[in-house]
């Protein structure tokens, strides 16, 4: 999805998720099979449950048939952020440092996109993480996906 669609997409449905208590984490948008899925991760203090996401989703699909920002047929789904939780925002790397994450950039650095370590902070928007004993940094408009990687 082209970024300017995607904080557009960011910006209108923010106000759907808090509309019902909850926050709009980020939106990944992917081709499964032949069907285009929007996927909107939400959150909020207490976890999320089935009723916050059918909720949101209720929501959402209201400022989506009235905007109509996506031209194409899509699926909406509505979920939990997991375990594996997907990192969107500078904040977000910033709540979990010290955790365990997987990162894709966009375009390589020092011929690698992907990168498995331990985050150490984020600074002038830049991700610092431990990757082999090694501190790399990134700027967060940059990272193509990142998760954390559950520790058990």
């Amino acid at each position: 999805m082209e970024r300017q669609l995607h904080e557009h997409l960011q910006q209108l449905l923010e106000p759907a998720a808090a509309a019902v208590g909850c926050e709009l984490l980020g939106i990944e948008f992917q081709i499964q099979g032949h069907r285009p899925v929007l996927r909107l991760f939400i959150d909020r203090d207490e976890g999320i449950t089935l009723e916050d996401c059918e909720r949101v989703s209720h929501q959402a699909s209201g400022v989506l048939d009235v905007e109509d920002p996506i031209r194409s047929h899509y699926a909406l789904e509505v979920s939990s952020p997991g375990l594996d939780r997907p990192l969107f925002k500078e904040a977000h790397f910033a709540r979990f440092t010290g955790q365990l994450a997987r990162v894709k950039l966009l375009k390589a650095i020092a011929g690698r996109r992907n990168f498995t370590g331990r985050l150490r902070g984020v600074h002038d928007g830049k991700v610092r993480m431990e990757v082999e004993e090694e501190i790399v940094e990134f700027e967060v408009d940059q990272i193509d996906k990142a998760r954390l990687v559950p520790e058990l």
